[in-house]
């Protein structure tokens, strides 16, 4: 995608319209840097270096894992373990 133009006039887009298509312009892969309307105005330039900035850290997050199938045995066997290993409370001590 070459330049942000809007699709109905052909006319460069305001910053409204830019950053109302920007989620769009990211996930097509377009160089968002690169963009006309980017070129020629500092606030929306600023917001695509943050973007871009907070998306290239994010890949650098190390991937979340859920725990293995081995894990939740382990709690549900100190769990049940606890349970058995309670004293029962006498009837006329319940409140």
């Amino acid at each position: 995608m070459s330049g942000a133009r809007d699709r109905q006039t052909g006319k460069s887009m305001n910053c409204v319209e830019f950053q109302e298509r920007l989620p769009e312009l990211f996930e097509s892969g377009a160089n968002v840097s690169a963009d006309e309307h980017v070129l020629g105005c500092e606030n929306c330039a600023a917001l695509v270096r943050d973007l871009e900035y907070i998306a290239s850290q994010a890949k650098l997050l190390l991937p979340i894992h859920d725990p293995s199938p081995g894990v939740w045995n382990n709690i549900q066997n100190a769990i049940r373990s606890e349970t058995n290993h309670k004293a029962p409370v006498p009837s006329d001590k319940r409140s």
